[in-house]
């Protein structure tokens, strides 16, 4: 293990702080002493890091447009297990090392679950022994700091990169590469060999800065590498030979200036329009290139054969926005290694597998022919030679001419990027048991038809270090009293704590355990907003993206009823119930926004309105991220997992809680489908329209939000709130959630859910006046939720998918 002792650490971080920054101890603000303290740890493990990217067995790259790491200090201190060493030999020299974890900021790399799922897998590579590394972008301004002014959503820039680096980071100037967009592509005949000539192409540098993933006790270091987009150096090489010239005047060199920056400047920019469009794609093609050619370079410094590389490489692509990974391996292989197609093609098929993470026909992306055209010309000539290959091989097989249409890579002057990364990889897989059965049964149906062995679950998990023992400390500590260490490495054994379930000094230790956690969510709440919510009271949170489907407005008509029966009588016997929200709304997403400004303003006439007793309370915080998670996560009491049936791919936002003893209320839809099997009927509350009855509704209609509304008064009074002046400065937005609802016919099912929602929400209240089965049900959610560790998931991915058919040595045969 990689150790160091008090006595050491101290004369380290003595010495690293002259070094930095010529002055004592004394002096320093919170922000330099952070600095100098991961200063001190990156000295500790540089030589484990180094040693762990040498030699290792088969290589493991996954490709991310986000990874939402959250904060690393405290994180890796748990991991190399030395934080009572480092934190005793701070508290001697006056520093307390809380108050620097609180300093460290939120890398902005990521929006919500794919970012986040993204994190938890690097950390399960790491602390099982995977050789397996991130690749991303380094957005110098993340997706955007979300503000509420007058209760509206407001981004500015998330600025994270305030000194200009990231404390974790080591820049890698030696590793950079050149990424080629747009030119002229030529292809000649070389002593009867296809020779390409890429001309006046814009060069692009992608500079790459490394991140350290510490697994957990067994000294293995992983790297996430992160890209950055500069401009190219004139003296970089040869490979500038054929770019366009930008030398020239001062306004082209300025230009350029701006389109190579802008690649990596934020994350998700605003695809509404064509510009925006084309900078995504932009930035999508500048992480793959860059990646593939880094393991390409890496791979042959081995002195491997290329054929080989299957054998020795699987590459990973996180949803569709890696996609292109296949056509610009491709491109490598064809262009650069001089192999043929067939032989580029199976190499390629074999070293790529593919994520899909929704069902969703507008996530699913789509570029225009002609700007993949323009902008990557020689990739989409490999795309359209692989989608004319692929047309040929289903024409010889079947004759229908609509399905042959629907499997197309190339359709209706659009690229599929779902279809292209299907038909380039060996494997495919969905995220919980349901949604790869849709994938399989509805939206996918053609190629697992054609492929069926290709199709695979992996259900998501989550890093349990983190959501359990690093950010819920207090009940870590009282899991391991109860049933020993063993289960932080395998969370199967939390199974264990079932045998407590009728114990009522272990029930009632849980419950105290909880009342901290709110109190202290209470006392940041308090400091944050100024908000008084009672410890007493139920916490109910819904903290995820805010999107139409996963209905934070389900949960905001609910609270609108519950108010009006206050209103209507105040001895409404119900527990006092603290709402919280947390969510941000894509920029250009206005029916999201409208929501979020409908929650402030019900949180404005709730939280003020004394005749109510406060017995309701509704908070929704500002810049949802992961350390905001990590402060609401071990509070909460009520996970709410209201998704509409067959919309949500997993979720793990539901696993979280789970796993720190909150009762779910849920859809039968993602991964709830999964933790409904685990903790049995009595220990969740479901509530909702079934999958084959949404599916009904899609495919042949029968819905009619309007009926609903004239005929249950209930319904009418809440839907009538966002229009009848109810809920004050809600004009505008209020018109465009109602139109949603009746006008639009209610896409999502908010209101054919209302009713049977409302009366999952009563048995909620009837649950919690019984303290001990409430405390019961806790602990056996707890007991059952270390099936949704991530380690269990990577184990999966490791054994069905990248080393499937390899024979591995030592600790991987476990998995």
């Amino acid at each position: 293990m990689i150790t160091i002792s008090k006595k050491k650490f101290k004369q380290c971080f003595e010495s690293k702080m002259y070094s930095l920054y010529a002055q004592s101890i004394e002096g320093a603000t919170n922000e330099q002493l952070l600095n100098v303290l991961c200063s001190v740890i990156k000295d500790i493990i540089s030589k484990r890091w180094i040693g762990t990217r040498l030699g290792c067995e088969k290589e493991i790259y996954y490709f991310s447009i986000e990874f939402l790491m959250g904060r690393q200090l405290k994180s890796n201190l748990l991991n190399l297990d030395i934080q009572d060493t480092i934190r005793d030999g701070l508290k001697e020299m006056g520093i307390k090392l809380e108050n620097l974890m609180e300093e460290e900021c939120d890398p902005a790399l990521g929006n919500g679950g794919l970012g986040r799922l993204a994190a938890c897998f690097l950390d399960s590579m790491a602390s099982l022994n995977i050789s397996g590394h991130g690749y991303g972008l380094r957005y110098k301004y993340g997706l955007f700091e979300q503000k509420f002014v007058n209760g509206y959503q407001v981004e500015v820039p998330d600025n994270w990169l305030t000194q200009g680096s990231y404390i974790w980071e080591t820049v890698r100037p030696n590793k950079a590469t050149v990424v080629k967009f747009e030119g002229d592509v030529y292809l000649v005949n070389d002593n009867n060999r296809l020779k390409v000539i890429h001309k006046n192409y814009i060069p692009v540098m992608a500079m790459p800065y490394d991140i350290p993933i510490i697994g957990y006790k067994n000294n293995y270091i992983n790297t996430l590498r992160l890209f950055k987009s500069e401009i190219v150096n004139r003296d970089f090489g040869p490979i500038t030979a054929n770019a366009k010239n930008h030398s020239g005047s001062y306004e082209d060199a300025l230009k350029y200036k701006y389109y190579t920056e802008e690649i990596s400047q934020v994350l998700y920019p605003n695809d509404s329009n064509y510009a925006g469009r084309l900078l995504r794609l932009k930035q999508e093609y500048f992480l793959v290139s860059a990646g593939i050619q880094d393991i390409i370079r890496k791979y042959k410094k081995n002195k491997l054969k290329i054929i080989d590389l299957p054998k020795n490489v699987a590459i990973h692509i996180n949803d569709t926005h890696p996609t292109l990974c296949i056509p610009e391996l491709m491109r490598i292989l064809l262009d650069e290694e001089g192999l043929s197609w067939e032989e580029a093609w199976q190499i390629t098929k074999n070293t790529i597998s593919y994520t899909n993470h929704t069902i969703m026909a507008e996530a699913m992306e789509k570029w225009p022919i002609d700007m993949m055209k323009k902008l990557l010309p020689r990739i989409y000539m490999i795309i359209e030679e692989i989608n004319r290959r692929y047309l040929k091989d289903l024409t010889d097989k079947y004759s229908d001419y609509e399905r042959i249409k629907r499997m197309s890579i190339i359709n209706e002057n659009n690229i599929s990027m779902a279809n292209l990364s299907i038909v380039g990889s060996h494997s495919v897989n969905g995220v919980a048991y349901l949604h790869t059965e849709i994938l399989k049964n509805e939206v996918l149906n053609d190629f697992y038809l054609d492929e069926p062995k290709k199709f695979n679950n992996k259900t998501n998990g989550i890093a349990h270090r983190r959501w359990l023992i690093s950010c819920n400390e207090e009940l870590s500590d009282y899991i391991t009293e109860l049933i020993g260490e063993e289960w932080k490495k395998d969370t199967s054994h939390l199974k264990n704590l079932e045998i407590y379930k009728e114990n009522k000094e272990v029930l009632e230790k849980l419950a105290e355990i909880k009342l901290d956690n709110k109190k202290n969510f209470a006392d940041f709440i308090k400091k944050e907003y100024g908000i008084d919510i009672n410890p007493n009271s139920i916490y109910d949170v819904q903290i995820k993206r805010l999107h139409a489907y996963k209905r934070q407005l389900l949960n905001v008509l609910h609270i609108l009823h519950l108010y009006h029966e206050l209103l209507e009588n105040p001895n409404f016997n119900m527990e006092p119930r603290t709402f919280i929200f947390g969510a941000k709304a894509a920029p250009g997403y206005y029916l999201a926004k409208c929501i979020i400004k409908l929650i402030n303003s019900v949180a404005t006439k709730i939280n003020n309105d004394e005749r109510i007793k406060n017995k309701i309370k509704v908070v929704f915080v500002e810049n949802y991220g992961v350390s905001l998670a990590e402060k609401i996560i071990p509070a909460t009491e009520v996970s709410e997992q209201i998704s509409t049936t067959t919309k949500e791919a997993s979720g793990t936002g539901n696993m979280k809680f789970m796993m720190n003893g909150a009762i779910t209320i849920a859809t039968l839809d993602g991964a709830n489908v999964e933790i409904h099997e685990q903790v049995g009927d009595d220990n969740i509350v479901i509530f909702g329209l079934k999958a084959h009855q949404v599916l009904h509704y899609n495919k042949y209609g029968g819905y009619s939000a309007l009926d609903l509304y004239n005929s249950n008064r209930y319904i009418k009074r809440v839907v009538d709130d966002l229009i009848n002046g109810f809920i004050p400065n809600m004009d505008n937005e209020g018109r465009a959630i109602y139109d949603s609802l009746i006008t639009y016919n209610d896409e999502y099912f908010v209101l054919r859910d209302l009713e049977n929602y409302t009366e999952a929400q009563w048995k909620i209240n009837k649950l919690y006046k019984n303290k001990e089965q409430w405390n019961k049900i806790s602990l056996i959610n707890i007991a059952n939720s270390g099936i949704f560790s991530s380690d269990r998931t990577i184990s999966d991915y490791a054994r069905d998918i990248w080393f499937k058919g390899c024979e591995i040595n030592g600790e991987r045969n476990k998995l």
